[in-house]
């Protein structure tokens, strides 16, 4: 060995580690981080595209209830990403790499936190400044509140705000699509070009190259989420029956006629058996306004249209005041007094829009009232109560329909009528427009009823 060797080598031994105790991958709590964020934000766009593409209607309206669900998911998992880098270093930049390649690495990787947190922030300002207060249920289970503030701000500001995040927002998911174009496309180039070790930061054990069947895992699991986007059907609530009222007050009735009574024949003499029988006389109460008590299993509800599926409803709370006999219709009234608040069509989120202004403006009307002095008889057991409807504070004359039927003391009355919720101004701003919620609204009940 001659003198330079033996130099050279003790240079080399003496000469330190460029990183002597560099990581050659992400721990693996930050990988896991990594791939649930990435596909989470895949999902997203295309959940994105989705509500803006498909008609608005209650699966619509369900996939936009799961895009905020995962977009509090991708939040809440970025800000865990986030301290956990804070506290561990990441792997070093590939020897010899040059330098603006370096810095652009770094501007994306800080641009990705800036969607990550953005995104979600600037949705979840718009649904806290939305006019529709609906409120927020992590995967319809878990409340989530609105921002502090923003629902209790006036018109004007809290208009401006939506704004404000609606445009954000917007241009955040701009950017979205060149950074994962950006991402994607460097990722390629260390893989396939530079063939270094950049892969196997988050994929341990990759190898540089083509072939590389972690890096085709990789893909294979990019087009998979893709298409679950796209296949995603959302569970649409349908209630096949409504529930029976939660809350009704001493709702009266209308009272069908009751049947003849026929007294049993006593003996008599054969000239009396000839003689015809007399009619028997109708149930004098019956000429006069009865009173009847219904059963709190009675209904009140209606039925609408929502881009051509059917949309059950019905009021939790009501009260009516009805007095009614058949030879009596001239003195028979009707009074239904509904507290619009307790519209219920079987989803939470759904039903906490309906007192907005946009639709039943419960603030400002929180009752509607049926009234109704004048009734007509159509057939056996069939009648029209015609009266007046206000709601929202206007009034226009209705026409209920309904039939009559009688057992003993228990009466049981069932009525439908279609109203046109636009001529009372149920449906505001987009709502007005019949494309998507049809102008016709089926109001129904059913009662059954005991006579006072």
């Amino acid at each position: 060995m001659t003198a330079e060797t033996t130099h050279e080598t003790a240079s080399a031994a003496a000469a330190p580690n460029p990183r002597p105790d560099a990581r050659k991958r992400y721990t693996t709590v930050a990988i896991i981080l990594h791939w649930l964020i990435a596909a989470a934000i895949l999902f997203q766009v295309i959940l994105g595209w989705r509500m803006g593409d498909e008609p608005k209607g209650p699966a619509t309206y369900a996939i936009f209830q799961l895009h905020k669900s995962i977009g509090i998911t991708i939040l809440l998992l970025s800000l865990a990403r986030l301290a956990w880098r804070l506290f561990n270093k990441p792997p070093p930049h590939p020897v010899g790499q040059p330098r603006w390649e370096t810095i652009a690495s770094q501007v994306v990787h800080v641009a990705f936190y800036v969607i990550m947190i953005g995104l979600p922030v600037t949705g979840w300002i718009m649904v806290s400044a939305s006019k529709l207060n609906i409120p927020t249920l992590l995967y319809g289970t878990v409340p989530w509140p609105h921002l502090p503030l923003l629902p209790e701000l006036a018109t004007e500001p809290k208009h401006l705000w939506y704004k404000a995040g609606e445009i954000s927002h917007g241009l955040l998911v701009k950017t979205t699509y060149l950074l994962l174009a950006l991402h994607l496309g460097a990722v390629a180039k260390h893989q396939i070009l530079d063939r270094d070790e950049v892969l196997g930061h988050m994929a341990p054990g990759a190898r540089p190259g083509w072939k590389e069947p972690r890096a085709w895992l990789a893909a294979a699991g990019l087009i998979a989420v893709i298409a679950a986007g796209y296949l995603y059907k959302p569970a649409v609530k349908r209630p096949a029956a409504l529930a029976a009222p939660t809350e009704i007050a001493d709702v009266q009735a209308p009272a069908a006629p009751a049947a003849p009574t026929v007294a049993a024949p006593a003996p008599t003499t054969p000239a009396a058996e000839a003689a015809p029988a007399a009619p028997p006389e109708p149930d004098a109460a019956l000429k006069n306004p009865v009173a009847w008590s219904v059963a709190k299993s009675s209904t009140l509800g209606f039925t609408a249209s929502w881009a051509g599926d059917a949309i059950n409803g019905q009021f939790k709370r009501w009260t009516a005041d009805i007095l009614f006999s058949p030879d009596a219709l001239d003195r028979s009234k009707l009074t239904v007094s509904i507290d619009m608040g307790s519209a219920a069509t079987g989803d939470d989120q759904r039903d906490s829009s309906l007192p907005s202004d946009d639709f039943f403006a419960v603030a400002a009307h929180p009752k509607a009232t049926f009234t109704a002095s004048k009734f007509r008889k159509t057939g056996e057991g069939r009648f029209v109560a015609d009266g007046t409807l206000d709601l929202r504070g206007v009034k226009k004359p209705v026409s209920l329909p309904f039939t009559l039927k009688i057992d003993g003391d228990t009466a049981t009355a069932r009525g439908v009528t279609t109203l046109d919720r636009t001529a009372f101004g149920v449906g505001q701003g987009e709502w007005a427009s019949t494309d998507q919620i049809g102008g016709k609204v089926k109001v129904s009940f059913a009662i059954t009823a005991k006579k006072k």
